[in-house]
């Protein structure tokens, strides 16, 4: 089998990531790697054992070598560097959000329905052997049907007035920040889980922190500061909480923070239907609570015996294996991967179509939020 060729934009947090869960996928190769400066780029390279460093992303992308771009940059990046990989015929998966706009997500997903590449975005939750099971249980007859939706995802990175990062800055990281950055995430994986969209929205937003103190020297994200600051204003969310409807009627509500002490990453999800709920915590991403009434609860413990066949393709270590966020980042990578290289391959990583819908979602919550009402998703 010919090894597929991947080229890696970005050297940050998220990078590191990639190149790690590359390594764990049979017939794939990470070639080589482009940053803003080469010196850092060059770092990582020898840190990580690639063997190829860029000048920049365009170089790598006119590589006839690299088959697959992975971009892993800063979000005002995203859309110029995956316009370019599509255009230039290379299959590209997308960090998220897929672009800072709607109007630039749209023109994406058009755009990736023209030409003959795989494009994706990393949701990875919905890549985890016990968020399929959720979805396949509530795919029995004899649950019932949905009756309403409740979760959260909250963290304590940005907990201190100190605390910064690049996406603290609405010029390189968009207007939204904990809705676009986490809030993204607990919307898709519901939506996957469930099998259906949210069409509509009410939003009450806060930000913390209306001051913070930036390092004069760039820090990476989930970084300690250190050194000299300087004090910068901050217009982007901490704290939002969303009332939500479905495109079939299901009400819902969901909470994200960046300011939850002792919140490390806690995507939590619990959907109710008539004969019983199903709850997962990514803290706890090995269980799959099954709650029911007149008859005991149960958790449901990852184990590829007993798992239904779906999700037992997700678990890939023996039940009491503990797996975690890094193997959900590598089965979406070996979902795309798979679907790179056998275009019939059925494949359940998130497409540009449904990064651009997520990108709709974002703004009808910043639109809500400041005009005080419901907002509906607008349509293309």
């Amino acid at each position: 089998m010919k090894p597929i060729k991947a080229g890696i934009v970005g050297t940050g947090f998220s990078a590191i990531a990639h190149i790690e869960a590359l390594r764990r996928i049979p017939g794939v190769t990470v070639w080589g790697i482009a940053g803003r400066e080469r010196a850092k780029a060059e770092q990582v390279a020898t840190e990580m054992g690639v063997p190829h460093v860029y000048d920049d992303y365009e170089s790598m992308i006119e590589d006839p070598e690299v088959e697959v771009i992975h971009n892993c940059t800063p979000n005002v990046l995203h859309y110029e560097i995956n316009k370019q990989a599509l255009q230039a015929g290379k299959h590209i998966l997308s960090e998220k959000p897929l672009a800072v706009t709607s109007v630039e997500s749209q023109e994406l997903a058009e755009l990736a329905d023209q030409v003959n590449v795989r494009s994706g975005v990393c949701f990875n939750y919905r890549h985890y052997p016990m968020v399929s099971e959720a979805r396949e249980f509530l795919r029995k007859d004899d649950n019932g049907e949905v009756i309403h939706v409740q979760g959260s995802y909250l963290q304590d990175w940005l907990l201190y007035e100190s605390d910064y990062s690049w996406r603290l800055d609405p010029e390189v990281n968009g207007p939204s920040r904990a809705m676009a950055d986490i809030g993204s995430h607990w919307c898709d994986t519901v939506q996957h889980v469930l099998g259906k969209r949210i069409v509509e929205v009410c939003a009450d937003l806060k930000t913390a922190h209306s001051h913070r103190q930036r390092p004069i020297e760039q820090v990476a994200t989930f970084a300690t500061a250190a050194g000299e600051c300087e004090e910068v204003a901050v217009s982007s969310e901490d704290y939002g909480s969303v009332l939500i409807r479905f495109d079939d009627g299901v009400q819902g509500v969901f909470t994200v923070s960046q300011v939850a002490a002792g919140r490390k990453n806690r995507l939590v999800f619990e959907i109710a239907a008539g004969q019983s709920a199903v709850a997962w915590d990514q803290e706890r991403p090995n269980e799959l609570w099954v709650g029911r009434r007149g008859q005991a609860n149960e958790v449901i413990l990852k184990d590829p015996e007993t798992l239904s066949k779906r999700s037992a393709k997700l678990a890939h270590y023996p039940g009491g294996h503990q797996e975690g966020w890094p193997d959900g980042l590598k089965n979406l990578c070996h979902d795309f991967y798979s679907h790179v290289r056998e275009p019939k391959h059925h494949r359940s990583y998130a497409t540009f179509n449904q990064g651009h819908q997520l990108m709709k979602l974002i703004e009808a919550i910043l639109c809500s939020h400041e005009e005080r009402r419901w907002v509906e998703l607008k349509q293309d």
